[in-house]
């Protein structure tokens, strides 16, 4: 059964074959024989040997084996009653090597008559296991992790029973348990651990450059178990029906509050969410977990053990998706039964690194951002609005981490390499000493980007380089005097209506608005008017169902169509400036009508203003966001009647690629420098600089160095980033020679010319003018 290759054919007649016995003692004798043992005052391995004896009597068995999986891929028999005693701590098996290694490998149970006849059989003849034929095999999963395999052996050929079965994958669920305490670790051999607890390193995508070393914060910690065993098993049945209940008419009242609407990811996920929890066969296999003797709680804990291994196997993308429901839905019902209501923004520990699968950004605003470090997510895009409210809280982020929330536990070690897009959870000793090593290095980088500060941006060539913040908080604008920023080029109004319960008033707008100008004091600030839909989503306002939000109700579309809310945000910036310049950005403009029609408002709000008294700003600017490429053909009628323009690249390079930027099966497949959108982006600048109007690039690609010189190389001198990006963009910008690279680039985007890649082109000159690309 567990070796590496099959032994010689055994002589003599087959055994017959025998009714199976009926248990005596029964599931729930065993569950309770168990649970004395493990309050009894034993040693870890006298423990798990009194274990093995009582799973052996309890269900006839004449053997009784537990294998552990170590770190290094191997199955190592732990304790056994039946096999010889000296294989213990010796056999090793490794994954797919015989039948416990079939099932280590698979996650699901082995049951057969006569086990020599199966095609994955192998055999250990150290292990004495020759006369045995039944054999009953379970894995031992945590969080669908495997964790080891439980094995029982019968001299007679027999197919062990259904609920034999249960009773020994319910027990494997208390032995998972037991493995992850630290009375575990006296099993375990010097220079080896538990693949529980085995480093793992998960390649995501980058959302802000840094190495950040702390210790995991579950955003949505898993529920610990710690009652398994059922006193009183129909007392735990009324506790599930009583739980589903509950939940169930918390998720129905969710549903049909007022702001959850259509459109919404939120509502999607709970319309799921609800599917679920009225499916009568997941409920059924949780009733039968807890008529084999176990709780509620451990009873759900069982159930999505089984279901969360059988799903991480499949290869079919919408079924890994629903795992991620069900994982939600598994810990929302663990809540309720064990009054575990743990919420976002409590203590964190120093040097917190907060991993979750996904979260929005008034989610992460509530952590205590002075000792969060860094952020991991399964989900999200570099530009999603998460990504991009890490970057401006200088938090190290990474993400697309597959599956490291279930790899993960509170407290372990981790380390967040945003610069490689690399997470490496309970990195070893020496793994971490290098990123120590690097974090160093990094300092002195930074103490250099410090240095900078004061120098004016100007290439060695001469030409000056206007470098600005892109914000939102106003946590973040004290950081202009770090960065020797000369202004912020792009403040997000709508952060404030995404963190809000609801609509912020005229009143509190103003005081966001007003403090955010005493903050930046004599430089500019532009502020961007209200750009919410598609992935920016703002529960308190109504909404019909769209099927491509991004493309769809939002951004300045919502405002025209909503004039109280376009006018009240106007008329909150002209009063919070106080009689001070004011620069305002209209987005998403996507013809020139658009733009006259929000200059019209402002007009309208000035006036008011005048009327009434009040104090008017000294001169209000209004500029257009070019993010939608139907504005390319309009710029002729839109440029004159423009202060200034901004172009916004998240959108643009996304819709002029048709490729979702929060999609990342499709939005690492398009360049945004490539020859295509680069030409789209220098039509914008030529066309600027015709009509002698100011532009600046506010998009992610501004706060990259490669992406910041071709940008350059078209004209491009108004850069706006978030805070981190100035210092190694400035360190670019002082130590190259323009005009070669935008001869060079000029030369590739010409009409007819041999197709070059921008990329390789600009590496190359970096290369040859030694910049730090």
């Amino acid at each position: 059964m567990a070796g590496a290759a099959r032994g010689p054919e055994r002589g003599g007649p087959r055994a017959a074959i025998e009714p199976m016995p009926t248990a005596i003692s029964g599931p729930r004798v065993l569950l309770r024989q168990l649970r004395e043992t493990m309050a009894e005052p034993l040693a870890a391995q006298d423990r798990l040997d009194k274990i093995v004896n009582l799973i052996a009597q309890n269900m006839h068995a004449d053997v009784c084996s537990f294998y552990v999986l170590r770190d290094d891929g191997a199955l190592e028999l732990f304790a056994t009653r039946g096999l010889k005693a000296e294989s213990v701590h010796m056999t090793t098996l490794r994954l797919r090597e015989g039948l416990v290694g079939l099932i280590a490998a698979e996650a699901e149970p082995l049951n057969l008559e006569n086990a020599s006849e199966h095609p994955a059989f192998a055999y250990r003849p150290e292990t004495g296991e020759d006369p045995y034929n039944a054999f009953l095999g379970v894995p031992v999963l945590r969080a669908g992790q495997t964790l080891g395999v439980l094995v029982v052996q019968s001299i007679s050929r027999r197919v062990f029973s259904e609920d034999e079965s249960e009773a020994l994958l319910t027990t494997a669920t208390i032995l998972a348990e037991m493995i992850a305490t630290s009375d575990f670790d006296q099993l375990i051999k010097p220079g080896s651990d538990i693949d529980l607890r085995r480093p793992r390193t998960f390649q995501g995508s980058s959302f802000s450059e840094g190495i950040a070393l702390g210790h995991v914060v579950l955003h949505d910690p898993r529920v610990v178990v710690t009652n398994f065993i059922a006193e009183d098993t129909e007392a735990e049945r009324r506790r599930l029906e009583e739980a589903l209940a509950t939940m169930r008419v918390s998720i129905d009242a969710m549903l049909e509050r007022g702001d959850m609407q259509p459109s919404t990811d939120h509502r999607e996920i709970l319309e799921t969410y609800r599917m679920f929890a009225n499916d009568r066969g997941w409920v059924d296999r949780l009733v039968e977990a807890i008529d084999n003797g176990l709780t509620a709680e451990a009873a759900v804990e069982r159930v999505q053990n089984d279901t969360r291994a059988r799903m991480m196997r499949q290869t079919d993308p919408y079924i890994r998706e629903r795992l991620h429901d069900l994982d939600d839905l598994a810990n929302r019902l663990l809540r309720v039964l064990t009054g575990d209501h743990q919420g976002i923004g409590r203590n964190l520990p120093e040097n917190a690194i907060l991993v979750a699968r996904n979260m929005g950004p008034a989610e992460l605003l509530e952590y205590d951002r002075t000792r969060l470090r860094g952020l991991v997510l399964e989900e999200g895009g570099s530009t999603s609005h998460v990504a991009i409210v890490a970057r401006s809280l200088g938090l190290v982020a990474v993400g697309q981490a597959e599956n490291i929330v279930s790899m993960s536990e509170s407290g372990d070690d981790i380390i967040v390499d945003g610069s490689a897009g690399k997470v490496l959870l309970r990195p070893t000793p020496d793994v971490e000493q290098t990123y120590v090593d690097k974090v160093r290095l990094s300092a002195k980088r930074r103490a250099q980007y410090a240095a900078l500060k004061h120098r004016p941006a100007i290439t060695r060539d001469g030409v000056e380089i206007t470098l600005l913040h892109n914000s939102g908080l106003v946590a973040d604008l004290p950081m202009l005097d770090e960065t020797g920023a000369e202004g912020v080029g792009l403040f997000r109004t709508e952060l404030q209506f995404m963190i809000a319960s609801k609509l912020p008033r005229l009143g509190e707008q103003v005081s966001l608005y007003r403090e955010a100008m005493r903050l930046v004091g004599d430089r500019p600030i532009v502020f961007r008017l209200l750009d919410i839909g598609g992935d920016k989503v703002i529960p308190y306002l109504r909404a019909q169902h769209e099927e491509n939000p991004a493309m769809g109700f939002r951004s300045l579309r919502l405002a025209l169509e909503r004039p109280g809310l376009l006018r009240t945000q106007i008329r909150a910036l002209l009063m919070a400036a106080e009689g001070r310049p004011l620069r305002i950005l209209v987005p998403m403009v996507t013809e020139a009508a658009e733009f006259r029609q929000t200059r019209r408002e402002v007009k309208k709000e000035i006036e008011r203003l005048r009327r009434a008294g009040e104090k008017v700003p000294e001169s209000v600017a209004l500029g257009a966001m070019v993010e939608v490429p139907s504005l390319l053909f309009e710029l002729d009628r839109v440029l004159p009647e423009a202060d200034f323009v901004s172009i916004g690249s998240n959108d643009l390079i996304m819709f002029l690629t048709a490729a979702d930027r929060a999609n990342p099966r499709v939005s690492k497949s398009y360049d945004p420098i490539g020859l295509p959108r680069l030409r789209a982006l220098k039509l914008v600048v030529d066309a600027a600089r015709k009509h002698n109007v100011p532009i600046t690039m506010c998009g992610e690609l501004a706060g990259r160095p490669m992406e910041a010189l071709a940008l350059m190389a078209i004209g491009m001198t108004r850069l706006s980033m978030s805070p981190p990006s100035i210092g190694p963009i400035k360190e670019m910008v002082l130590g190259v020679d323009l005009a070669p690279i935008q001869h060079a680039v000029g030369e590739a985007l010409a009409e007819g010319a041999e197709e070059v890649p921008i990329r390789s082109l600009l590496q190359d000159w970096a290369d040859r003018q030694k910049l730090p690309l």
